[in-house]
């Protein structure tokens, strides 16, 4: 069952109750994959950590789920990599980051992957749940555990959305003028990530006994 096909609606109901669900499922793995990886000290991103992700976003609402995109696709003003070339592009940018690991400034990394996964743009949907995800991933591992906070990181992006797709465009331009520069995104994603570090603690400061933050609220 693949409920864009059914209703070729995201505004449906019955979809977004279900993008609503899977977006806490993708949390809760999220969680499991950064203790999974400081408890076997393997601290890396790999492609099956972006593909789960992304997995677990989409899952019975688009086809593909987990997959690289086997079309070409447009985002707004941005034409993403052709297709055929996503599984050799996700390889360079996974090696990328993890040869920058241990020498990166972590706020940096992230900023770099959260942008990276966007520009390259490689599942069907659920693209932006998935960069931003594997931005908090990088941010958890370095800090070494889920980081405090009332609402995390990936929502508080999310909820800033004209801002974000803004700081996005910029990189993006930048690049194609041979100058490329993530100066705005790191500002935005640092004063984000500050946001949720200075905001009021639940008595829990690791994700509620479920195993998810409260109140996830997933969109593209």
């Amino acid at each position: 069952m693949i409920l864009f096909e059914l209703f070729n609606d995201e505004r449906n109901p019955v979809y977004q109750a279900l993008e609503i669900s899977n977006g806490a499922r993708q949390y809760n793995f999220l969680n499991s994959i950064i203790l999974a990886c400081l408890e076997a000290k393997k601290p890396f991103l790999s492609q099956h950590i972006l593909k789960a992700l992304n997995f677990q976003a989409i899952t019975c609402l688009h086809v593909n789920a987990g997959e690289y995109r086997p079309c070409a696709v447009k985002v707004g003003g941005h034409t993403p990599p052709d297709y055929y070339r996503v599984p050799a592009l996700m390889d360079d940018f996974v090696n990328e980051v993890n040869r920058n690991w241990g020498t990166a400034d972590p706020v940096v990394l992230a900023t770099y992957v959260l942008w990276r996964l966007n520009h390259i743009h490689p599942f069907i949907n659920g693209n932006g749940r998935t960069a931003r995800a594997a931005c908090y991933f990088i941010l958890c591992i370095a800090a070494g555990g889920w980081l405090r906070g009332d609402t995390i990181l990936p929502e508080l992006i999310r909820q800033n959305h004209d801002e974000y797709t803004a700081a996005l465009v910029a990189a993006d331009q930048s690049l194609a003028a041979g100058t490329f520069d993530m100066s705005i995104l790191h500002a935005f994603v640092s004063r984000l990530l500050n946001e949720q570090l200075m905001s009021v603690q639940p008595a829990a400061d690791s994700p509620s006994s479920d195993g998810t933050p409260d109140g996830p609220e997933p969109q593209r």
